[in-house]
């Protein structure tokens, strides 16, 4: 059973440089932003909708009979985008729990999303999101590749002490994939959006640690893998290929 005080939010726009329009683009002849809004609903969380600025992206949303929600094209970045998506889809403030899935993850497991929410049982956590461990030796070095430096706070979980694009932490041991998709309690959303960029934010380029800087708790459930993000024309194929096998 779902519930209404949980809100699953897909931000999705058109601007991307490397695949123009890429949340309408066909995958087995569906829009990926519906692929998406498919596996959120599968994780049976609560109300689900795709918070856009454009009516392209809405029309299609709306047409395979998912709801969204139209924003402003200035936002800058995906969890303001969001907050404004909450504010006009619950202005009384019914809804404890948001979520904030890619708009561009059109594998994501839905236990995964599910799992990120559990993360919120613990009153003490603020925000919540994935993490996998690295098995590639490259991805150690890849600054692309975001890792997590945590220390465990129970089984399959972490508790996130810094993000970073170097390779950390230090020595022998696992490292760990951050996964950019998130679980917010309403304060520590509400708090976050009305921070400025943090020092080690804008050093890094990584939105999370403004969180942390401003003493928020960000936990991470431990995930199988690393969902597929379709950034190039190479990767929409092989989400193709992916999603023709299920």
């Amino acid at each position: 059973m779902t519930d209404p005080r949980t809100l699953v939010l897909i931000p999705a726009r058109m601007a991307a440089t490397r695949l123009p329009g890429k949340p309408l683009l066909d995958i087995g002849g569906l829009p990926m932003i519906v692929h998406v809004a498919r596996r959120a609903k599968e994780a049976g969380l609560g109300r689900v909708a795709v918070a856009t600025d454009t009516a392209d992206i809405a029309d299609a949303v709306k047409a395979h009979g998912f709801e969204a929600v139209m924003t402003s094209p200035d936002h800058p970045s995906g969890s303001d985008r969001i907050f404004e998506a909450l504010c006009k889809l619950d202005p009384a403030g019914h809804v404890q729990t948001i979520v904030n899935v890619q708009g561009d993850l059109p594998t994501i497991p839905p236990g995964d999303i599910s799992a990120a929410v559990r993360l919120l049982d613990d009153p003490a956590v603020d925000i919540a999101t994935l993490a996998t461990e690295i098995h590639k030796d490259e991805e150690h070095t890849n600054p692309s590749v975001v890792k997590l430096i945590g220390s465990p706070a129970g089984p399959g979980r972490l508790r996130a002490l810094y993000f970073t694009r170097a390779t950390a932490p230090y020595g022998d041991g696992p490292r760990y994939h951050h996964i950019g998709l998130y679980a917010y309690r309403r304060a520590a959303l509400e708090s976050f959006v009305k921070l400025a960029p943090s020092t080690l934010e804008v050093r890094e380029k990584l939105e999370q640690l403004r969180a942390l800087e401003a003493g928020m708790r960000i936990d991470a459930a431990i995930v199988d893998s690393v969902p597929l993000g379709v950034d190039t024309p190479a990767d929409l194929e092989t989400a193709r290929r992916l999603l023709a096998k299920t």
